[in-house]
């Protein structure tokens, strides 16, 4: 395996890995931002009020997106299964 071929397959593991976690991280903060102005424009500072609409919003996006998330993690690992060919020798 030359180290051309090793950085092609670490650049497109981070890819991948930067994909499917997106989802879930844009919707974490999109969420957080909207519960932290809702708290400081009525003064509640309730820890647990921030973390319950997180998990909610979190949990539906992954369940929306998650057939998504499975046909790209299956794809990733057929390429990968390809190439193990191309790196024996």
């Amino acid at each position: 395996m030359t180290i051309e071929t090793a950085i092609d397959i670490l650049r497109q593991t981070v890819t991948t890995a930067f994909m499917l976690v997106a989802p879930a991280l844009v919707t974490a903060v999109v969420v957080g931002l909207f519960v932290s102005l809702i708290q400081t424009v009525t003064s509640i500072q309730e820890q647990t009020l921030a973390f319950v609409p997180k998990l909610i919003a979190v949990g539906a996006v992954l369940v929306i997106v998650s057939h998504w998330m499975l046909r790209t993690l299956m794809e990733f690992t057929t390429q990968m299964i390809q190439r193990i060919s191309e790196m024996g020798v």
